[in-house]
């Protein structure tokens, strides 16, 4: 099942959020609370906020346990932008940009694709050597004198 939490016009810049929001893709709930706790930028202080709601959200609406929880996508899209002037030299004035964001974080309790895939090719690597021969060793000329 998937539980979802959106933070909207946060007053940063996606270009920042995303930077964080790629280290904890994929990683189970606990690691990604312990990397953004240690990760000393502001995006980090907003997505540790969000990812909280998302596991309140998870534990109180789909009564789900924290500990098998997965972040599967963090997401950052572009909200509005203020528009600001700042004055420059001769009467004009220059545009300045004050970019939002929304941060989206989707967590959910199925094994990441990564896992599962890992598990798979292990399980087929067990199957298949059971069934390959062993082959004869080849013997050297020095061997056979």
């Amino acid at each position: 099942m998937e539980v979802r939490s959106i933070y909207k016009y946060a007053r940063i810049s996606p270009f920042k959020v995303r930077e964080v929001t790629r280290e904890i893709q994929g990683l189970p709930v606990s690691a990604a609370l312990d990397i953004l706790a240690f990760t000393p930028k502001k995006a980090a202080f907003l997505i540790n906020k969000t990812l909280k709601s998302a596991i309140a959200n998870a534990e109180n609406n789909a009564n789900l346990k924290a500990e098998g929880l997965v972040v599967k996508e963090a997401v950052v899209g572009e909200g509005p932008t203020f528009k600001r002037m700042k004055t420059r030299a001769r009467g004009s004035g220059a545009r300045i940009l004050k970019r939002t964001s929304h941060i989206r974080i989707v967590l959910t309790d199925e094994k990441p694709e990564k896992e599962q895939k890992a598990a798979e090719k292990t399980e087929e690597k067990a199957t298949t050597a059971e069934k390959k021969p062993k082959k004869a060793k080849k013997t050297t000329k020095a061997a056979k004198k």
